[in-house]
């Protein structure tokens, strides 16, 4: 029999640590590649302000953006995804049902605000960036 997968707790670890790939290895294990790539984000981040010498700019900074973003998305994935369809899926063989309860629809409401507005202020500062040569800060 396996583990019961928790849809609140997969929900709360996307939004919360979705950009280390925490919620790709609750789900799916270690040898889960996604969040492989989640957690290599950050020593690539690292590892191009030190080839380029320079402090962290948006283009830099762009896989942990993008993982950011790609997290809040699996958030609401997650968290859309019907009780039913979950177990059929995550729980096939571990004798519960799941139930998520109230919390998931804060957890979407948090993550599609918080999630608009990043994707939104990524969008504008690349454009400010790309048009204006970063005239605005």
């Amino acid at each position: 029999m396996r583990q019961h997968k928790n849809k609140t707790l997969a929900a709360l670890l996307a939004f919360f640590f979705g950009s280390v790939g925490v919620h790709r290895f609750y789900l799916r294990g270690m040898q889960d590649p996604w969040g492989w790539l989640h957690v290599a984000c950050f020593p690539l981040v690292g590892l191009l302000i030190v080839v380029t010498g320079k402090p962290v700019s948006p283009f830099v900074a762009a896989p942990i953006v993008l993982s950011l973003l790609a997290s809040f998305m699996e958030t609401l994935l997650i968290g859309l995804t019907p009780d039913e369809k979950w177990d059929e899926r995550q729980n096939p063989d571990s004798g519960k049902k799941s139930d998520s309860g109230a919390l998931i629809p804060m957890i979407l409401v948090v993550t599609l605000a918080i999630g608009a507005t990043a994707l939104i202020a990524a969008i504008a500062r690349t454009f400010d960036l790309l048009f204006t040569g970063g005239a605005y800060g």
